[in-house]
C-alpha cells in the first residue's frame, strides 16, 4: 500500500505473546503496511540467528479503518485493536510520530532502544543533523550521555543517542 494514500492511518492492534511474526508475514502477502519492531538475535555456535520481537503482543497497521476491521472481522488475523479512551474508537498514531519512532529504532541499536520507564519529560526537542534529523521528541541525560526520546501515544517510549550541539529547542 502506497504510504500517501488517502485514508490510510496507522492503528495499533494487540495479539497473543509469540505470533507478532506470524501476523507480520501474514501481513506482508496481503500486501498491507505493518510494523513490528524486531532485532536480530545473535545465534550461539553452529545456530542460526533469530529476530526478537521488541514489543511483545504489539503490531502497527497502516490501512483504512475499513480494511482494518476486515483484517480481523472477514479476514481471519488474530489482533484486537486498542481504542484510545478519549476518542472512543481505534487507536491513530499520527505519521510522524511513527515515522520519528521507527527512524529512532532504527539508528539506536548501539546507544538506545525501547526504554522501559516512563520518563520526566524535557525540553521539546528536534533533531537538526544526522540520519535522525527531523525527529522531533524530549532531550533526556542518562550516565552523562544525551538522548532524544519520542514516544507512540505518551505509551510506547524509544531513545537514540544524539550530540547535544544536534539538538534545538522547539
Amino acid at each position: 500500500m502506497a504510504a500517501q494514500e488517502l485514508g490510510t492511518k496507522w492503528f495499533v492492534a494487540k495479539t497473543r505473546h509469540g505470533q507478532e511474526l506470524g501476523i507480520r508475514n501474514r501481513l506482508q502477502s496481503l500486501g498491507v503496511e505493518h510494523f513490528v519492531p524486531t532485532e536480530a538475535r545473535k545465534a550461539a555456535r553452529g545456530k542460526r540467528s533469530a529476530e526478537k520481537v521488541l514489543i511483545p503482543s504489539m503490531i502497527f497497521v497502516r490501512t483504512t479503518k475499513e480494511e482494518a476491521c476486515d483484517l480481523a472481522n472477514n479476514k481471519g488475523l488474530p489482533v484486537r485493536y486498542v481504542i484510545d479512551c478519549a476518542t472512543r474508537t481505534l487507536m491513530v498514531i499520527p505519521d510522524k510520530e511513527m515515522m520519528d519512532f521507527q527512524s529512532v529504532l532504527d539508528d539506536s541499536r548501539d546507544e538506545g532502544g525501547l526504554l522501559d520507564e516512563v520518563l520526566e519529560l524535557g525540553d521539546r526537542v528536534r533533531v537538526t543533523k544526522g540520519v535522525l534529523a527531523g525527529v522531533e521528541g524530549y532531550v533526556i541525560e542518562l550516565h552523562g550521555k544525551t538522548y532524544v526520546v519520542v514516544s507512540l501515544c505518551h505509551t510506547i517510549f524509544a531513545k537514540a543517542r544524539v550530540p547535544r550541539a544536534w539538538l534545538e529547542r522547539i
